[in-house]
């Protein structure tokens, strides 16, 4: 087997000698089954595209009202065959996968076996992917895609085994997200170590899957109170009598003037804000419903990070700004024990599961 990075440097073709970046930024991948010592093959069962990839996707190919599902498919077969990965070019994100373990170099450290179930817990943007179905089973109108063909893991990759107790594409659903609710809980702990106080948490998105975990992480931590924010009155009766948020308020989330009002309505500003939505323009709407000296946390692939860092600058905002990174110590188990125990949580997701395999959604 041939001598390869543990972050996968080895698997970029372009850019190559000054200029070689890592995978996530590199512009093309090898996908080439043949694995390295410290590498992993999956066979792909479902690839999970990220809400804001495949919003733009939908977006750009919708045509009187309706989604022209195959040239979504076209555009997404088309990113994997030129990039090596699942990787939009307009968003820069891609998502993740499940599948089962077909091969393992005898120096992976990831403790997985030849026929593990799998979630990948590192984007699609940069895992070495080849798709040999022409995702012929998917109509490109969801972001599950049930496919087949392998991806590679590195020595520095993340995945997990899936749990048996849940049906795999509720625990993939789960799992896409899970770095949201661990780092709300950390942020929270660290709130309330900081100032001695239980924090008003306000998180934007709250009846979507990031949004519905966060709300849920944020209670168990000990949150003084919880403000679900939607922009429409049919995620609000999702969220009602759930369990998950002290008040539902609905706002658009890129209404400054109109997102602040509703914060502060419902028992705000927020000690803690969470972005979950996946629309650009929610920067300063989310900086100006957030406390002095509280903390914003943006979720969302739709962030613009210059535009958060001078708006809180133009406001004058004395506000700690997070990027969630997807990636917190134990958040696949944290994201799980929560879908277990919390009632709210299982039927929002299981009510979006039952959507997407029905084409409700």
């Amino acid at each position: 087997m041939t001598a390869t990075s543990p972050v996968g440097l080895h698997r970029v073709l372009e850019p190559t000698g000054d200029a070689l970046s890592l995978p996530q930024a590199a512009r093309r991948l090898d996908a080439s089954p043949e694995i390295g010592a410290d590498e992993v093959r999956i066979d792909v069962d479902v690839l999970n595209l990220d809400a804001a990839s495949y919003r733009q996707l939908a977006e750009k190919h919708t045509s009187g009202g309706a989604v022209d599902g195959a040239a979504v498919r076209a555009e997404v077969l088309d990113i994997i065959a030129t990039r090596g990965k699942m990787q939009n070019p307009v968003t820069g994100s891609g998502g993740m996968l499940i599948g089962r373990v077909a091969q393992i170099g005898p120096d992976s450290p990831l403790g997985l076996s030849v026929g593990d179930d799998v979630a990948t817990l590192v984007s699609l943007s940069l895992t070495p992917l080849e798709i040999t179905d022409g995702l012929e089973r998917w109509d490109g109108l969801g972001e599950r895609v049930p496919a087949q063909g392998h991806a590679i893991l590195f020595g520095r990759s993340i995945a997990a085994v899936l749990p048996e107790d849940l049906e795999p594409e509720l625990a993939l659903m789960v799992m896409d997200v899970c770095g949201a609710p661990a780092l709300v809980s950390r942020v929270i702990a660290d709130h309330r170590e900081r100032t001695g106080e239980a924090p008003v948490v306000a998180v934007l998105g709250g009846a979507g899957k990031s949004g519905s975990l966060s709300l849920a992480a944020a209670g168990v931590a000990g949150a003084s109170r919880r403000i679900a924010v939607v922009p429409f009155q049919r995620e609000a009766d999702l969220l009602e009598g759930s369990g998950l948020a002290d008040v539902v308020a609905i706002a658009d989330a890129r209404s400054p003037l109109g997102l602040l009002g509703a914060v502060e309505e419902a028992g705000g500003p927020a000690d803690v804000t969470v972005v979950c939505v996946d629309v650009p323009g929610c920067e300063q709407p989310a900086i100006l419903a957030t406390a002095q000296g509280g903390t914003v946390i943006f979720f969302s692939m739709a962030t613009n990070f210059a535009a958060a860092a001078l708006g809180a600058e133009g406001l004058a905002a004395d506000v700690r700004m997070l990027v969630g990174n997807g990636y917190v110590p134990g958040h696949a188990e944290l994201a799980l024990d929560l879908l277990r125990t919390t009632p709210g949580v299982r039927a929002l997701f299981e009510s979006r599961l039952a959507g997407e395999q029905t084409g409700a959604l």
